[in-house]
């Protein structure tokens, strides 16, 4: 299962109550107060992992909680305070809070969430970086801070603190250097398989990515890039239209786009209508995204009718560059880790 938007219930845990207790030892008559402070409770925290590539541990457990401090004990013994609770998150996980906080039911629900409701906490797109979601109580006052020249016998103390409480909602967004963008069957997965180590599922009919992959591509030089392969576009994406929405925001962060089309057709389809249409998607869902640089790879030369239709795309979009290959064929994978190096000016 992949899960990248998920609403949570996060509870940091209660500070300990503070102790009353006096000092009683033979010979020590009048020995005074001695209660000790209460723990503090404890924090919860998410920590960007690259280890984790989805959401799905907090699709069985949405509800986080944190141990409370232990309570203040005579001797002026503090509590111990509460562990940490800290919980992996992909790189590239937005953490809202859900300023309304609706009960949407007994079952944790995403899609109802309007993001009218969402206040933005934080960005996790460095490896490691922590972010403190609730913040445990403070521990309670023992009966010795209460003492005084008229107070000898103080039987005052304080409860601890509540842990912060809050509804979040977190919602992940691929972090990679480039994407490749196509409609179902473009063969955006072989290209994927043919230039990295990454095995996404390979198949003859649309949709057989559901889920954004991430391939590492090895460049001279010990350079290293990032390549997503987002599930196929349809025309009306940007509408939500199949599910648009949950592909296109895996795109948002990529520098690169590079725009793979069946050259060949072979399933009826016009590799210049689908450029068109894929680039008119993307301004119509994000303006900034149709303003990044981009390239054209057409995919599948090595079928019938594929010459006939890079010539088009070539008089259709001259400035452009445009790779030929055959994926399935291993055909072409230099030239295109070649134009991606250059693109991000590697040396090739």
């Amino acid at each position: 299962m992949f899960v990248d938007q998920i609403r949570i219930h996060a509870k940091a845990g209660d500070g300990g109550n503070g102790c009353v207790s006096f000092r009683r030892e033979k010979f020590v008559p009048r020995g005074g107060p001695n209660g000790g402070d209460g723990g503090r409770g404890g924090d919860i925290i998410l920590k960007a992992d690259v280890h984790t590539d989805n959401l799905v541990n907090f699709y069985y457990a949405p509800q986080l909680q944190a141990k409370r401090g232990g309570h203040g004990m005579g001797k002026n013994m503090y509590g111990r305070a509460g562990p940490n609770s800290v919980h992996k998150v992909p790189v590239g996980t937005l953490v809202y809070r859900i300023s309304t906080q609706k009960i949407l039911g007994p079952n944790i629900e995403t899609s109802l969430t309007s993001p009218a409701d969402l206040e933005l906490v934080a960005d996790l797109t460095n490896e490691n970086q922590e972010l403190i979601l609730c913040k445990g109580g403070e521990g309670g006052k023992g009966n010795t801070h209460f003492k005084s020249s008229i107070n000898r016998v103080p039987r005052q103390y304080t409860e601890g603190e509540p842990g912060e409480e809050s509804h979040f909602f977190l919602e992940l967004r691929k972090i990679a250097d480039a994407a490749l963008v196509g409609y179902p069957n473009a063969g955006k997965s072989t290209l994927l398989s043919a230039v990295s180590s990454a095995h996404p599922k390979i198949a003859p009919y649309p949709f057989t990515t559901l889920n954004p992959v991430i391939g590492i591509i090895e460049l001279d030089d010990y350079k290293r890039l990032a390549v997503a392969d987002i599930p196929g576009l349809i025309e009306g994406a940007h509408r939500n239209v199949g599910l648009g929405h949950d592909f296109l925001r895996h795109i948002e962060r990529c520098k690169l786009l590079v725009f793979v089309v069946d050259a060949a057709g072979s399933e009826g389809r016009n590799p210049v209508e689908d450029l068109g249409h894929l680039r008119r998607e993307l301004d119509l869902y994000d303006p900034t995204l149709s303003q990044r640089q981009w390239f054209i790879v057409a995919n599948k030369m090595d079928l019938p009718g594929a010459a006939e239709n890079v010539a088009l795309l070539k008089s259709s979009y001259p400035d452009q560059e445009l790779v030929l290959m055959a994926a399935s064929h291993q055909e072409g994978v230099d030239e295109f880790k070649s134009l991606l190096a250059r693109s991000f000016r590697f040396s090739p």
